[in-house]
């Protein structure tokens, strides 16, 4: 039995799988360390979606190929999209690395790992089409919370995105499953799950009947008592219907916050990109959500720079960025994909998309500031995160806040609290953008 360590990189979906991986190791006998120095070998299961992602995968790599050569870790086997993307590349170039498997290959870590104690070569790279396989998993998140993937792969096509290429076709895992894994989670503890697939809304349309189960999954997963809140993530705009947005309003565990990619809102780039709808669209949806769904609180991106924007069509983002007044914003400058068909488009250089997605920052900023002056004063909810040692000081979540996302609540207290409790907070003010506030009664 061997000493067998994990690095994950990327998405909150390949950190369910890397959890996937540690649990087949452990069953295996073999021991999962929470260091990787001193391991026979390291897994570094990578991301490859955009440039800056592939550049950490490499640094990672590079870091552990310098602790090997120090005889500190033993062999190096590389997972996920990066190696997916590159799959001789990453043999031929970086001879450090002793094994690679693709994205439709986690199910065969353990025999990788032990091909390879055995001085063999691996590279493996099944079907990224084949059903997702049930496992159970090792929580890399804190106890209290829990990423749910509930579905693999993506059939949006997207014309600047690569996860169709290294994710293969849309696959729903089966509700019994997912709710069995649920309960799991729920018994061990986790009291905050959040639901995660490349597009959460689709969930069910590719089962028999071809329905959208996204709702009554919601419902089955409020009923499981120890969840106290549900929380999604990456809701694709057109598949948002009534049944959604009534579930969402109407279930109390499910809370008022939605993460909703639109990358842009001028209706010639979303054409170009292989988006569907328009400004238009996305107006009277987010004026249907925020009528429909009190206290909302809506997270998107945005990629600057995407072929066809001008400055006309970047001013018109601003606009609708301005008008829209989304609470979250994340902003990325586009990254032309090799392999895509957006990288074979003209776009602008990649100075004048990092100088637009700085505006489009420094926009969200003023709006961000407006929201938190609106929130003092109020006593909310707040999931207690964790203790800091250096400001000496408790801090939390609350409900407008996803983990290793957005901002904090830092909580004053001279309570005995603990990481996992709900606490009611009293905010009454700002620090480096994220609030802070004391505990007040029940």
């Amino acid at each position: 039995m061997a000493n067998i360590g994990f690095i994950s990189l990327g998405c909150a979906k390949n950190q369910v799988d890397c959890e996937r991986m540690m649990y087949r190791v452990q069953e295996a006998g073999h021991t999962v360390k929470a260091d990787i120095v001193g391991s026979d070998v390291v897994v570094i299961n990578t991301c490859g979606f955009i440039d800056s992602a592939k550049a950490e995968a490499i640094d990672f790599i590079l870091q552990t190929a310098a602790l090997k050569a120090e005889g500190l870790v033993g062999k190096i086997l590389v997972t996920g999209c990066l190696s997916q993307r590159y799959q001789n590349e990453i043999m031929a170039e970086m001879p450090e690395v002793d094994g690679i498997l693709g994205t439709g290959s986690y199910t065969e870590v353990v025999l990788a790992i032990e091909r390879l104690l055995e001085g063999q070569s691996v590279a493996d790279f099944g079907s990224i089409d084949a059903p997702e396989q049930e496992t159970g998993r090792i929580l890399t998140t804190p106890e209290h919370y829990a990423y749910l993937k509930i579905a693999e792969g993506c059939d949006n096509r997207c014309s600047y995105c690569i996860i169709p290429y290294l994710r293969g076709k849309f696959r729903s895992r089966q509700m019994d499953d997912v709710l069995y894994e649920a309960r799991v989670l729920a018994a061990s503890g986790v009291k905050e799950i959040i639901v995660v697939a490349q597009d959460t809304s689709r969930y069910g349309t590719d089962l028999p009947g071809h329905k959208r189960l996204l709702p009554e999954l919601l419902r089955q997963l409020c009923s499981i008592e120890d969840f106290r809140w549900v929380r999604l993530h990456y809701l694709y705009p057109d598949e948002i219907d009534d049944e959604l947005i009534d579930t969402i309003a109407s279930e109390p565990k499910i809370v008022k916050y939605l993460d909703i990619p639109i990358q842009h809102c001028n209706s010639k780039i979303l054409n170009l990109m292989n988006r569907r709808g328009d400004g238009v669209y996305l107006r009277q949806l987010f004026a249907k959500l925020r009528a429909r769904i009190p206290e909302l609180v809506l997270r998107t991106s945005v990629i600057t720079g995407l072929p066809g924007e001008g400055e006309e069509e970047f001013a018109e983002l601003c606009s609708f960025l301005r008008e829209m007044k989304l609470e979250r914003v994340g902003a990325f400058p586009f990254s032309p994909e090799e392999g895509t068909p957006a990288a074979q488009m003209e776009f602008v250089d990649n100075e004048i998309a990092q100088q637009r997605a700085q505006m489009v920052e420094t926009i969200q900023s003023a709006i961000m500031d407006d929201y938190n002056a609106a929130i003092i004063g109020r006593t909310l909810d707040v999931l207690v995160d964790g203790y800091d040692e250096e400001y000496e000081q408790y801090f939390g979540r609350t409900y407008a806040d996803s983990p290793e996302i957005d901002g904090r609540v830092w909580i004053a207290t001279q309570e005995d609290i603990s990481e996992g409790d709900f606490v009611q907070v009293c905010i009454d003010g700002l620090i480096d953008g994220d609030l802070t506030g004391y505990i007040v009664e029940e």
